[in-house]
């Protein structure tokens, strides 16, 4: 589990087949990511959790499976070298200063557009509908592994604000139009959906199910 506050940049090398090669690019991640490192540690990828086979001295070996290739950027045509975004799992105790990431994404989109304001920078993305089912408006989504919040949403779009630190700490600033990007959606909205499916007789699951499900309605079942 992560919780969507990346702490350095790496670059990521494919070493044929399904094996990655991932170096840590900035000059204090020794301190971030490397100190201590061990065989088998979780490390989101750009938002995928990946496992470390191998510890190098500025960087980690780690493989993806098909599924991850198949859902992930990592089976994409990308450049090598390219930045990457990295977190080390959350410690018992530690701060939960974004959201809990899972590190298993839901799909990938990719950058509409990126625009600069005087105190942010507006990022709209294309997604699927898959991804799509879990964002609402003010929620939580990761992209790229980066816990953010969601300005505005609809079946075939969303659009985040990002402020300057997250913008330059991260592999957002190397984005273009067209590039293509990890996503992941709040767990707690999938908790939701199971419930409401494992339990269809339910008179909240019956109510999602028609147009009766109003602001009254919920406040009436206890969701205030």
């Amino acid at each position: 589990m992560f919780t969507g506050l990346i702490q350095t940049l790496g670059k990521i090398k494919s070493l044929g087949g399904d094996s990655w090669q991932i170096t840590c690019a900035e000059q204090d991640s020794e301190s971030l990511i490397l100190a201590d490192l061990a065989l088998g540690d979780s490390v989101a990828v750009d938002g995928v959790c990946l496992t470390v086979e191998s510890v190098l001295h500025h960087g980690f070996i780690a493989t993806a499976s098909p599924e991850t290739l198949r859902r992930t950027t990592l089976g994409l045509n990308q450049s090598e070298d390219h930045f990457v975004n990295l977190e080390t799992s959350l410690r018992v105790g530690g701060k939960i200063g974004g959201h809990f990431v899972m590190g298993h994404v839901d799909g990938v989109g990719r950058l509409q557009d990126s625009t600069q304001t005087a105190t942010s920078w507006e990022m709209s993305f294309a997604i699927n509908e898959a991804t799509a089912r879990y964002l609402v408006p003010k929620g939580s989504i990761a992209i790229n592994g980066i816990s953010l919040t969601i300005a505005e949403t609809d079946a075939m779009s969303l659009k985040v604000s990002v402020i300057p630190v997250t913008y330059e700490s991260t592999n957002l600033r190397y984005l273009s139009p067209g590039s293509w990007v990890n996503l992941e959606g709040d767990i707690l909205g999938k908790y939701v959906e199971k419930l409401l499916h494992s339990n269809p007789q339910s008179s909240l699951a019956s109510a999602a199910s028609s147009e009766y499900l109003t602001p009254d309605f919920l406040a009436e079942n206890g969701y205030l």
